[in-house]
């Protein structure tokens, strides 16, 4: 077989978009052309993937490859192509048997010797899987992210030799099971720790009751980033379709957060700088227009 046909998915904001991986091998000089809008990192992936492919006791096809990653119009980024374009290129060479992807998406990057590192976005990328009934195969590190889905089936593996033995059925990777989620999650930051603030703490559990909005103004250190910091473990837990929400936003931010919890950040620094940094041009400005109010006033026409 000359022609392979791969599913992974890009990323786009919050979505995970499906890409068909198409692999073509003619005669020729040997090439290797990627085309789909790929950008500097999906271009690069060529010399990886003939690296890993070599490494892994494969035979790099010496012939005219072809590579289209559909739909043309999407932007590709990312080195989470790595593993299905090597994939799509073991299939349509013949050292893989056809068909052995189908109701597969694969996700991962190649290192020179074949070894799978881990990719960010993982969580969007396997609820977008889920919902169209695929089952997922990555590397072994994003294992954890991934199995927070329920009736999810997830195969992790840490070598592209191991892919390839699972597709030919030789050596089959187990299914990783998945993590129960657990409502008790105890936050560092708990309103009982505050002692006094009658009516702060107040404000807190009827705005958390009400779900309303919650201002606090004061000068520094009375404890406003304390109180609001405290707010999260007198509101309800997450739903599930929240849970996954907010742990979409940190798996695409490649930061960790626990499963479950509320967020909380404190940008007050920021905020801080850019309040002074207002209030000292407004000074400036009026400064400026006394200085001109003063040098209009000393200059006075002369008479005729």
């Amino acid at each position: 077989m000359s022609f392979a046909k791969i599913y992974t998915r890009g990323l786009l904001g919050l979505h995970a978009p499906l890409i068909e991986v198409e692999v073509h091998v003619s005669s020729g000089m040997p090439s290797l052309t990627i085309v789909g809008l790929p950008e500097a990192a999906v271009r690069e992936s060529k010399d990886r993937v003939r690296s890993a492919i070599l490494n892994s006791g494969f035979q790099f096809p010496t012939k005219r490859l072809t590579i289209n990653l559909a739909p043309a119009d999407l932007p590709k980024d990312g080195s989470r192509l790595d593993l299905p374009i090597a994939l799509g290129i073991l299939v349509a060479s013949g050292q893989l048997p056809e068909n052995c992807t189908d109701d597969l998406e694969f996700i991962g990057e190649l290192a020179l010797d074949g070894q799978l590192r881990p990719v960010t976005g993982i969580l969007s990328i396997a609820i977008a899987c889920q919902h169209d009934q695929h089952q997922l195969m990555l590397p072994g590190p994003n294992a954890q992210e991934a199995c927070q889905l329920p009736d999810f089936k997830v195969f992790a593996a840490n070598h592209l030799k191991e892919v390839c033995e699972h597709l030919a059925q030789t050596q089959c990777l187990a299914e990783i099971q998945t993590i129960p989620v657990d409502t008790n999650h105890f936050y560092k930051c708990d309103l009982a720790d505050v002692k006094g603030q009658l009516r702060p703490r107040r404000a807190l559990e009827i705005a958390a009751a009400g779900g309303h909005s919650l201002l606090f103004r004061g000068p520094p250190g009375t404890g406003k980033t304390l109180l609001a910091s405290r707010l999260a473990s007198i509101l309800p837990p997450l739903k599930t379709q929240e849970n996954l929400e907010v742990a979409s936003i940190y798996s695409v931010a490649n930061a960790n957060h626990p499963f479950g919890q509320r967020p909380f950040r404190a940008n007050r620094v920021k905020l801080r700088w850019r309040i002074w940094a207002c209030y000292f041009w407004m000074n400036c400005l009026n400064l400026i227009e006394r200085y001109w109010k003063f040098c209009a006033s000393l200059w006075k026409p002369k008479k005729l």
